[in-house]
């Protein structure tokens, strides 16, 4: 079974290259997708035996997953990892997302936070957040309550999964609504505990709350679309 990880990469240029390198021992390929960065991201991920691809401006978090995911397809993957290339996401929990997939268990595996692990510090307004957005996944989108983290952006699916979850929200609202789309699809899904390690640099490269409201707003767009 051939393993290819998607990484969305924007002004990673310090980080990039230790990322992908960390990534290679627990899958076959790897995808950087340059989502428009103005330095030397692109660059730095090409000293690697990763496959680089470049948006020429930048359109968000999930619009580099979407081109990163329709590659691993072309290249043949029967396991697609979405995974940051920021180095918040520990690569040995790979093997944990794809096992369930392996075994036949479940189609797609969401990395959550909230399953017997502490977030390495994760500020309290972002716990906050995070649960504030699992009650509006199950009260607007009909996401199950049992999902422990719903903007988790570690996740790994089948190649089959992959084709049927049709994402179009360019930026951060894509986690909520890859929920969405397999709840609607009835694809077998599971959690499995995994560590994320928060830095100075990634909590400012990260959502700030005021974020919150345009993903709101996105997916309610999209929801009733």
């Amino acid at each position: 079974m051939k393993v290819a990880a998607v990484m969305p990469a924007y002004f990673e240029e310090p980080r990039i290259a230790e990322a992908v390198l960390g990534v290679f021992p627990y899958v076959d390929a790897v995808i950087v997708v340059d989502d428009g960065s103005e330095d030397g991201t692109a660059e730095q991920a090409r000293t690697t035996e990763a496959t680089v691809l470049r948006h020429s401006l930048n359109r968000g978090q999930g619009a580099a997953l979407r081109t990163g995911t329709e590659a691993a397809l072309a290249l043949g993957a029967d396991i697609i990892v979405h995974i940051d290339a920021d180095g918040q996401h520990d690569p040995e929990a790979i093997a944990s997302l794809t096992k369930p997939i392996l075994s036949g268990h479940a189609d797609i595996v969401f990395g959550s936070r909230f399953l017997g692990m502490e977030a390495e510090g994760m500020p309290v307004t972002r716990k906050a957040l995070l649960m504030a957005a699992r009650q509006f996944n199950a009260l607007v989108l009909g996401v199950s309550r049992k999902v422990s983290d719903p903007q988790s952006g570690f996740r790994a699916m089948s190649a089959d999964a992959a084709r049927l979850i049709d994402f179009q929200q360019d930026r951060m609202a894509h986690c909520s609504e890859i929920l969405r789309l397999v709840t609607r699809s009835g694809l077998r899904w599971q959690e499995v505990p995994t560590r994320i390690r928060y830095t100075e640099d990634t909590l400012a490269k990260g959502q700030k709350p005021t974020d919150a409201f345009k993903i709101v707003w996105q997916l309610i767009i999209g929801a009733f679309h």
